[in-house]
């Protein structure tokens, strides 16, 4: 990294959130944007920085929603530290930034896990309320719109050596891929009948589980969403105990919804092109494309998929 670059993202956090870093180093940690640990005067911090035009909003809308929750007394999902103006987030550069107090923990997902990690989701469908910032789910097939739009952009004019294995990838598993764009769409319309029942929901709880310090956290909120809570639950639901789990975590914690194998099923196929398109936005490396080939041929989504076909 640019000794240039470092001085500019100093300067930013002292000018913007009075943090005077001591070190600043790497921190690996979540799918979009460019991460760092902070090291300032006062204590450590998780700086997260999102250049990507399509997701900048919706990173930016995300922290507000965190912010909330902190307001609201929860101290699993984060503490956003807010700009000398008191906003959750700022401009740095052309991207959007945030700053959280770090968390010092491992990301330790097991079976063993998933009691505590409905439990802290329940919490969050408690503090569910109208007109915040962010997305909400939709029953349709757009996923699957987006990504052969996608596909037929990348076809007429593949770019390099990486897009053109990626484009032959996608033709070997082309009928698997019009299959499932099917499925969604007769899930899609399936759900429409109904749209009760939204909360606010993570989209990957399990994938940030961290525990550290004997406390446990629910990390990296950047797709929060109103969805049903099957957003949440989809990642586990081949799994007969999880979903009884998740039915009965509910049930305790007064929040009247159970799973619904129709919205189970659509989630499962919807993101399975929200996967895909990511990658198809993304396909910019040897690494990626080593990603989206173990997703498409070995992926853990496969059991997932083959458990939906059946609701």
């Amino acid at each position: 990294m640019a000794e240039q670059y470092l001085t500019d993202l100093t300067c930013h956090l002292e000018e913007h959130y009075r943090i005077r870093p001591v070190s600043i180093t790497p921190a690996k940690r979540g799918y979009y944007g460019e991460t760092w640990k902070v090291r300032g005067e006062e204590g450590c911090y998780f700086v997260k920085l999102d250049f990507l035009p399509r997701h900048r909003e919706i990173f930016r809308n995300s922290l507000a929603a965190v912010d909330y929750f902190c307001r609201c007394g929860i101290d699993f999902a984060g503490q956003v530290v807010k700009t000398l103006r008191g906003e959750p987030s700022s401009d740095f550069q052309s991207g959007v930034m945030g700053v959280f107090r770090w968390v010092e923990g491992e990301n330790l997902e097991t079976d063993g896990t998933k009691p505590t990690e409905y439990q802290m989701l329940c919490q969050i469908y408690r503090l569910t309320k109208p007109g915040l910032p962010i997305p909400t789910m939709e029953f349709s097939d757009g996923a699957a719109q987006t990504f052969y739009r996608g596909w037929r952009r990348m076809e007429e004019a593949p770019n390099g050596e990486t897009e053109r294995a990626f484009l032959a990838m996608l033709e070997r598993q082309r009928e698997k891929i019009e299959c499932c764009a099917r499925e969604l769409s007769r899930y899609a319309n399936a759900c429409r009948k109904d749209t009760g029942g939204f909360v606010i929901t993570h989209g990957d709880a399990g994938g940030n589980f961290f525990v550290g310090d004997d406390k446990s956290y629910i990390l990296d909120w950047d797709e929060v969403m109103y969805a049903p809570p099957d957003r949440d639950a989809w990642v586990m639901c081949c799994r007969d105990w999880a979903r009884e789990l998740f039915d009965k975590t509910l049930e305790e914690n007064g929040i009247p919804y159970r799973l619904r194998p129709e919205r189970l099923a659509f989630v499962c196929f919807h993101m399975y092109f929200f996967y895909l398109g990511e990658f198809l936005a993304d396909i910019t490396s040897r690494d990626v494309l080593a990603k989206a080939e173990d997703f498409l041929t070995n992926g853990w989504i496969e059991e997932r998929l083959e458990f939906a076909k059946t609701l």
